[in-house]
This record gives structure tokens, sequence and C-alpha cells, in this order.
């Protein structure tokens, strides 16, 4: 994937990821709070994948430019 997918698809999973952790809490399922925090961990993770990919290719394109 593309960086801006990572970042897109991060940004969706942790929000989904905070609807079911405050629906979980808010009915007291721990279960739904568990898949709600695991679901935010993953968005935060895609979007710094994406944040990475995007400083490596500006690098690349840096390095590439001073030869």
């Amino acid at each position: 994937m593309g960086s801006a997918t990572d970042k897109i698809k991060g940004t969706a999973n942790e929000a989904i990821g905070k609807v079911k952790r405050r629906l979980g809490k808010a009915t007291g399922s721990l279960a739904m709070q568990g898949r709600g925090a695991i679901q935010e961990v993953k968005g935060k993770g895609q979007k710094a994948l994406g944040g990475a990919k995007t400083m490596v290719r500006h690098a690349v394109k840096r390095a590439t430019a001073a030869h």
C-alpha cells in the first residue's frame, strides 16, 4: 500500500476502535472495549507506517537529487 492509503486506513481503524471502545464502556462489555483498543492500536500503527513510508520516499528523493 502507499503511504496515503496506510494513513487513511489507519485513521479509519483508529476512529472505529474508539467507537467500539466507548460502546463497550457504555454497555459494560469488556470484550468490546478490548477489541476497540486493539483496533485503535492497529490504526495508530498503520498511520505510523504511512508516515515512515513518506519520510523514506522524501529521503530517497533528496539523496538522488544530490548526485
